[in-house]
Order: structure tokens, then C-alpha cells, then sequence
């Protein structure tokens, strides 16, 4: 019931930056898990961060730590994942997840598209 897209990939160079965007189509009154996972070609999808409302706990995968920081607005309808010192390794198509209560009472388990990030060397 709750759509969501995900923007701000694209190419960029070793060590740089990118940050990417996930908009939810309704209001979120609540979450277990708001978070971003990666899929390169030829291997499974994997979590890259999480976090549950209120931000209490934050997850990171290992490759992700002190580089990646997500964080999500004030409004619970987007979240964001800014990544510095990206590396070749980091190139992936990168989905959105989200799971919660919307506003109106719906549970939901939702996930973008995906957006593309390559990091060239």
C-alpha cells in the first residue's frame, strides 16, 4: 500500500560521495526496520543500513561502516543514505525498505525499484 522511490544514484569516481533518496507515496505512522539494501550483478541482495523508529538502533554492514550514515525525515515518509569514500566495491542497484503502520492503520512491507550506483576506479 505504501510505494516508494528511490533516487540519487549515478556514477562517480573512487572516493566520492552520493546520496541517496527514498520518498514514501503515504504517511508512516510508525516502522519496525526503515532501511537500504544492494544487489551487484551475480550475487544475492544484501543489507547495507537500517534503522528502527526513533533511531535507537542503527545497523551497518561491516564494508559500510564509518563511510555510509542513514538517517530518515522528520515526517517518517522518506529516508536517506549518504555515502562517502564510495569504492568500486560499493557498485550495486540499491533498494529502499521499509516496514510499518501507516497513518490510517495499514501494515505494510514495502520496497522501491532500486537506483542505480557505479563507482568507477
Amino acid at each position: 500500500q505504501v510505494q516508494l522511490v528511490e533516487s540519487g544514484g549515478g556514477l562517480v569516481q573512487a572516493g566520492g560521495s552520493l546520496r541517496l533518496s527514498c520518498a514514501a507515496s503515504r504517511s508512516i505512522f510508525s516502522f519496525n526496520w526503515m532501511g537500504w539494501y544492494r544487489q551487484a550483478p551475480g550475487k544475492q541482495r544484501e543489507l547495507v543500513a537500517r534503522l528502527t523508529d526513533g533511531g535507537d538502533t542503527i545497523d551497518y554492514t561491516d564494508s559500510a561502516k564509518g563511510r555510509f550514515t542513514i538517517s530518515r525525515g522528520n515526517a517518517k515518509s522518506a529516508v536517506y543514505l549518504q555515502m562517502n569514500s564510495l569504492k568500486p566495491e560499493d557498485t550495486a542497484v540499491y533498494y529502499c525498505n521499509v516496514m510499518g503502520l501507516t497513518t490510517d492503520g495499514h501494515d505494510f512491507d514495502s520496497w522501491g525499484q532500486g537506483t542505480q550506483v557505479t563507482v568507477s576506479s
